[in-house]
């Protein structure tokens, strides 16, 4: 399913691309007690899809890359049937 992916570099001016640096510094921030080789754990967050009832977490999904989310039908039979 990811390989089938096709993803390139969006087509920026070089203006834009330092806007787009120094937003990926602001919402990636590193720490300061962070030592070189360590990967920030905003890096390696993408995002992903939740179905909560009060404190219970009924379906859990990450995504792999940029644009992924789980089918609907899964996470629809997942919440009906209490696995996730």
């Amino acid at each position: 399913e990811v390989k089938m992916v096709k993803m390139a570099a969006p087509d920026l001016s070089m203006k834009q691309w330092m806007g787009y640096f120094g937003n990926v510094g602001k919402l990636s921030p590193i720490p300061k007690d962070m030592k070189f080789g360590e990967v920030p754990e905003g890096v390696l967050r993408l995002g992903g899809t939740f179905a909560v009832s009060g404190n219970e977490v009924l379906y859990q999904w990450s995504d792999r890359l940029p644009g992924d989310h789980p089918v609907i039908d899964d996470v629809l039979s997942s919440i009906a049937t209490g696995t996730n």
